[in-house]
């Protein structure tokens, strides 16, 4: 399988004054198309730093990756900003939903970004938010739904744009556990359908449902393998 994400000797040094601190030292490893990979570790592993990274939403100190074919580290604002968009499909721990705003137009709104004309918009959001079970909830504002609701929206807004990645930084550290089982399922049902998941938690029952597990400490890659879990189901 083609490599989405190619990431070389990746060290990041965050600067305040004097204070030097290494966030990431020396991160190697590929994605393939359509892996399930959960990236595990304390706080302060760096897990967060390369959650950003891979997000093209910071640059490493040095070190090289690309997502999807395209190297990274010398785009534009504007290009990372397009790749964003168009390559990375985010689901985040706070959901970062427009709270009196539809869950339909939540949805819609990378699309509004990408310039999509509002009826396939409509079509589309339509059609995800139905995918993740809430077609009788396109109407309920952000600040109507659960949390469960609320990451699910997050969910179809980050499928809209057909990502070559979802990446997902705690997806159930805000909702209940009942709740985390739900969208769990989601996430499986995504991968079996080919989808590339990348999913950031330091919950060994919530990285089990991922095929492979790279764990992180003090900015480096301790382990790196399928999870004991899949091997035997």
């Amino acid at each position: 399988m083609t490599a989405i994400i190619e990431a070389s000797h990746l060290s990041k040094i965050y600067e305040s004054g004097a204070v030097k601190t290494q966030a990431l030292a020396d991160v190697s490893f590929s994605i393939k198309k359509g892996e399930f990979v959960a990236i595990m570790g304390p706080s302060g592993s760096g897990k967060s730093t390369l959650m950003h990274i891979i997000g093209a939403l910071d640059k490493p100190t040095s070190g090289s990756y690309s997502v999807d074919g395209v190297t990274v580290g010398h785009l534009s604002e504007d290009n990372l900003a397009q790749l964003r968009n168009k390559k990375i499909g985010f689901v985040f721990q706070a959901f970062n939903l427009l709270p009196r705003t539809s869950a339909l137009k939540n949805v819609m709104l990378p699309m509004t970004y990408a310039g999509i004309p509002k009826e396939e918009r409509v079509a589309r959001a339509t059609k995800f938010l139905q995918m993740v079970g809430l077609g009788d909830r396109l109407d309920h504002t952000a600040s109507q739904l659960s949390g469960g609701q609320m990451q699910r929206v997050a969910i179809a807004r980050a499928l809209v744009m057909d990502p070559a990645i979802i990446l997902a930084d705690e997806p159930t550290g805000n909702i209940s556990t009942v709740q985390a089982e739900e969208i769990m399922k989601i996430f499986e049902e995504l991968h079996k359908k080919g989808h590339t998941i990348i999913m950031i938690t330091h919950e060994p029952d919530i990285a089990a449902y991922a095929e492979r597990i790279i764990t992180l400490k003090d900015g480096r890659i301790i382990s790196d393998k399928p999870d004991g879990h899949k091997l035997w189901k």
